[in-house]
């Protein structure tokens, strides 16, 4: 069989069929969309984690002095102590850290708490941060040992296990 143009009917229906049927472009739209929804929802984290970032991070400079006298005592008895000085501006500045040994050797659990007295114009400030140390000269040389033996007791028995 021909058609008007003189082709035959079977070209012409390939020729209708050759398209996309409108379940086939739905389908392709709504990958699409998931797709922008996931790349959407992964920028928010992004950003959101940006922010937490920023919160975190102690960006008063007196908060940073605070910190870096904390860090540069080699005494932890002396740190747990804490300190206070005068800022500046006016404020007073005060602060504490509870630090605790953790299972590792010379790695420790600090507590740092900064407070800034207020003035007229500036209102009080409080930070908290919890962050980790290694700080050898913090250590008792009697529980190093200890902590030694247990972390070598612990990295020997997850190669035991390896080898197994």
């Amino acid at each position: 069989m021909c058609s008007d143009t003189g082709r035959p009917s079977s070209v012409m229906k390939r020729a209708r069929t050759s398209g996309f049927t409108i379940l086939e472009v739905l389908i392709a739209i709504a990958i699409l969309a998931t797709a922008a929804i996931a790349i959407g929802v992964g920028y928010v984290n992004v950003l959101n984690g940006y922010e937490v970032a920023r919160r975190s991070t102690v960006s008063d400079p007196e908060m940073q002095f605070a910190r870096m006298q904390l860090l540069s005592q080699p005494d932890v008895e002396l740190a747990r102590q804490g300190g206070e000085f005068d800022a500046t501006d006016g404020r007073h500045v005060r602060w504490s850290a509870v630090i605790e040994p953790t299972e590792t050797a010379d790695l420790f659990t600090v507590t740092f708490e900064g407070e800034i007295a207020g003035t007229l114009l500036l209102k009080e400030q409080k930070t908290q941060q919890v962050f980790r140390v290694l700080r050898p000269t913090w250590s008792i040389a009697t529980e190093r040992a200890t902590l030694r033996a247990a972390s070598k007791d612990r990295i020997l028995k997850i190669l035991e296990g390896v080898n197994k």
